[in-house]
């Protein structure tokens, strides 16, 4: 059972270089509760930073929470709404017939989705959507630390 009101969730990864430094940030809300975790790696993906921000976010929730999740990648939305099950029926190959990238984090993450009931939300980057700035701040803040160890 969840409670009612949704924990909203912004999560953005970045990368500097594709592959290259990457980070990722994840904005929590919940009532007038707000969290904000980040994280880096110093050689990765666009798109793994992308997966490890809703990763962490959803991780990061202790009890079976209803979760509004944004992201602004077509990429994890999709992803995690359409694509796996039929990755799944071709033994986690792409329809050319090519392993699926990333299967480690897929796999995490919908272990961590199967434990909470979360909507996805796709809001398009660098709009000015407010949530997914202070998640991207977070992810770039996040490599720009990775310079200062």
């Amino acid at each position: 059972m969840t409670d009612s009101e949704p924990v909203l969730a912004f999560t953005d990864g970045a990368c500097r270089g594709n592959p290259g430094p990457g980070g990722w940030g994840v904005l929590l809300r919940y009532r007038n509760r707000e969290k904000r975790l980040q994280g880096s790696e110093t050689l990765t993906t666009n798109n793994r930073m992308e997966l490890q921000a809703a990763i962490q976010a959803l991780a990061s929730l202790r009890r079976r929470s209803a979760v509004h999740l944004t992201t602004d990648s077509k990429y994890v939305k999709s992803g995690i709404t359409d694509w796996i099950p039929q990755w799944k029926r071709r033994g986690w190959k792409t329809a050319g017939g090519q392993p699926v990238k990333n299967r480690d984090l897929w796999e995490l993450l919908e272990e961590l989705v199967a434990r909470h009931d979360v909507t996805w939300f796709w809001v398009r980057g660098h709009s000015g959507h407010e949530g997914n700035e202070i998640a991207d701040r977070l992810a770039n803040d996040a490599i720009d630390a990775l310079s200062d160890d």
